[in-house]
């Protein structure tokens, strides 16, 4: 909480600060004035006062869409007691938090985690502020700061009648010593945060003057489009760079590594003309002949294979196997799958020999500062990154910065000079980090009054961990990620169902195709597996879907909660659906947060799918914004039944074969269904929000269909199974 100490480089502050005019204590942005001088220092990391009022709250995670920014913002508020008119945000960049000692902490924004593992720090960072503030007042009063009062930016002090405003003794305040033991609020007592308050970061992006990364221009600066190979695992044979430098604009063609080249041009449209029609032979490598077809059975291998990693075990699920009056069995199936961002892939990079900046949307401002060192050849406190509200994030700009690291290798045969790279959609689409491909064979046993004795899920494929964060294995090299939702127990991800012999494993078999952190991971698919798995032992059983899931959650209350909640306002057991709608329901444990969904489907003769309408039910502990959470479920039923729906990318001699929107859709604007969102905060713990109804999308919609038509969806996508009547 000490003074920001001045750096030499010059910043660029992109987006709702660049917008604001941003923080300039120290610094000097290009396109924006500087601060002036005897701005007064801040009050502390998170907080700085502004001679106007302005209160400048900063942000070290990342906004991407899913309101992290406005609900940290709020957190901060709350406890500094400022006016919300007047308070606005920025980014710290990665490289002040490392010249800081990591003040700001992680940067990471992912797996849910933004406002959740913020939710002290961020408080304290205001709450301290506030002490300050009003200590500083105090002093120069003479008063007892014990008999200050705080309200919406102005501090008075009752007994004298006398009151000041944050702005008039900020100055004062970021000299006073910080408190070494922190009050903060009751949440019951709050009046901005857990309110419903407006999005700070809609206004720029409802009219047009958000910079997002692909937006962004600097004196200067060039443009670059790149071409990898194909084939992951593949090198750059032959380049006929003559072919393309004397095309218009061209100014250089850059070997980037081992497996990619470069055009930089005074244009982008320039450069991707050239890059494309770039002569480059390929070495494809030894991942040349993978296709699905050669991935699938591998993964079908595993279904049987006698090792396996075990996740979950209670009693013994052979034996009530092998001793059940009827056994259940089915295998689901789940593919690769893009984040499709609407913005691609892009990062600006300005390198010396002495400095490396870089200015991209990125979900991880410290990862990209680890990218931008190794690949500039620089200490890290020789670098920095400036990061951009992102045009969408989903994990891809998280774990991973190859991209990063590409515009850093272009930018090192232009020294001095910013050139930024931009992934075509083709690019984007066939380089991605793909949601891990996975398989699962359930075997289900039931005594004879149709009660569920046993439960065996063999989970068959790929690891995340694996791919891309091998060190984060267990020491028994099992990945954890592969159990989300399916956890015996804790505050995570835990099953929801109490099954008296129970074993879920995991067979791992790692295909070359490079896994990322796509929205939700293993949760998605295990919510299918499961959830469409236990309706079809219901089915088998001749019991109502509910009713034979509250039989197995006695011990899962807050599960049980969520699940309750969508069928009252369904009406499952009460009233009937329109006529040719069918219901169908699932319920998860998610990045923190306990799920449900209740959905209302219609099949028509074509085989086409209709969802009508999804009830959702999400207990996150504490809410910060309910406007945000309400908004968040709905966002994530776009994305989860997009995935369910049409989702998957194949192989082919080694490609990824989808390329564009045109072969890897979306759901529509008139295929969105009318969505009900049901908040039930019961408190004491604080969960996710952006990911966990992701999971249960798909579940609750294919129980419909198969209502619906009698046929059960076991592959993802549902676009792969003959829905149409007979």
């Amino acid at each position: 909480m000490t003074a920001s100490p001045a750096l030499s480089r010059r910043f660029f502050l992109a987006g709702s600060a660049a917008a604001a005019g941003g923080l300039a204590l120290g610094f000097d942005l290009p396109g924006a004035e500087a601060a002036p001088a005897g701005a007064p220092p801040e009050v502390n990391a998170w907080v700085v006062v502004r001679p106007d009022e302005t209160v400048v709250i900063r942000i070290a995670r990342s906004e991407m869409g899913q309101g992290t920014l406005t609900g940290l913002a709020q957190l901060v508020a709350e406890e500094l007691g400022c006016d919300w008119a007047r308070v606005t945000t920025e980014y710290p960049t990665p490289g002040q938090n490392l010249a800081r000692s990591r003040v700001w902490g992680d940067f990471s924004t992912g797996g849910s985690r933004g406002i959740r593992e913020s939710y002290v720090a961020v408080r304290q960072g205001g709450a301290a502020a506030r002490t300050m503030l009003v200590a500083a007042a105090a002093a120069e009063w003479g008063v007892a700061p014990a008999e200050c009062r705080v309200e919406k930016g102005v501090i008075s002090h009752p007994p004298s009648g006398r009151s000041t405003t944050f702005g008039k003794v900020a100055g004062a305040a970021g000299r006073m010593e910080p408190p070494k033991d922190i009050a903060l609020k009751d949440p019951k007592d709050w009046i901005i945060a857990g309110k419903p308050v407006k999005r700070l970061d809609t206004l720029e992006k409802t009219d047009g003057s958000q910079v997002y990364g692909i937006d962004l221009t600097l004196p200067g600066m060039l443009n670059a489009a790149i071409r990898d190979c194909p084939v992951v695992g593949g090198t750059v044979k032959s380049v006929d760079a003559s072919a393309v430098e004397k095309m218009p604009g061209v100014r250089k063609v850059v070997r980037v590594g081992d497996s990619a080249v470069a055009v930089v041009a005074d244009t982008f449209w320039r450069a991707k003309t050239a890059v494309e029609a770039l002569p480059i032979v390929w070495d494809e490598g030894p991942n040349a002949k993978v296709s699905s077809e050669t991935i699938a059975a591998t993964l079908r291998e595993g279904l049987d294979a006698p090792e396996a990693f075990v996740g979950n075990k209670a009693g013994d699920a052979a034996a009530a196997l092998k001793g059940a009056a009827k056994v259940v069995e089915a295998t689901y199936s789940y593919p690769f799958q893009n984040h499709a961002t609407m913005e691609p892939m892009n990062a600006t990079a300005r390198w010396t020999p002495e400095r490396c900046e870089v200015w991209t949307p990125t979900q991880n401002g410290e990862a990209a500062l680890a990218a931008t060192a190794e690949a500039a050849g620089l200490p890290a406190r020789q670098c920095d990154v400036t990061k951009i509200h992102l045009g969408g994030g989903f994990g891809r700009r998280g774990a991973t910065h190859d991209w990063v690291r590409q515009a850093v290798l272009i930018a090192k045969e232009l020294p001095g000079t910013p050139v930024k790279l931009i992934w075509t959609r083709e690019e984007d689409m066939t380089h991605g980090r793909y949601h891990p491909v996975t398989q699962c064979r359930m075997r289900a046993a039931l005594d004879e009054a149709g009660n569920l004795t046993g439960l065996h899920m063999r989970i068959s494929g790929q690891s995340i961990l694996a791919g891309i964060i091998p060190g984060r294995l267990g020491a028994d090299g099992k990945d954890p990620v592969t159990f989300q939702g399916l956890n015996p127990g804790g505050a995570e991800a835990a099953i929801g169902y109490t099954i008296p012999n129970l074993l879920i494993d995991h067979a791992m078999r790692n295909p070359p195709i490079i896994p990322g952190f796509w929205r939700g991971v293993n949760t998605n698919p295990n919510a299918i597996y499961l959830e469409c798995f236990l309706d079809e032992v219901a089915h088998a059983a001749g019991q109502d879907p509910l009713a034979f899931r509250r039989k197995l959650m006695s011990k899962h209350p807050k599960h049980l909660a969520v699940l309750n909640a969508v069928a009252e306002r369904i009406g499952w057991e009460t009233a009937k659906p329109p006529a040719g709608v069918h219901r169908g329901l699932a319920q998860i444990m998610g990045f923190g947060s306990y799920v449900a969904a209740a959905a209302e489907v219609s099949v028509g003769d074509d085989g086409k799918i209709k969802v009508h309408r999804i009830v959702a039910a999400t207990d996150p502990g504490v809410a910060i914004n309910p406007q945000q959470i309400d908004a968040q479920v709905a966002g994530s039923f776009v994305y989860g039944l997009s995935a369910a729906l049409y989702g998957e990318c194949t192989v082919k001699d080694g490609r990824i074969e989808q390329t564009n929107f045109d072969t890897y859709p979306v759901l529509r604007l008139d295929e969105m269904p009318a969505v009900e969102t049901i908040l039930i905060p019961s408190g004491g713990f604080i969960g996710g929000v952006g990911e966990p109804t992701i999971a249960v999308a798909a579940p609750a919609v294919l129980n419909a269909v198969f209502a619906a038509t009698g046929k059960r969806v076991r592959q993802i996508p549902a676009s792969r199974t003959d829905l149409k009547r007979a």
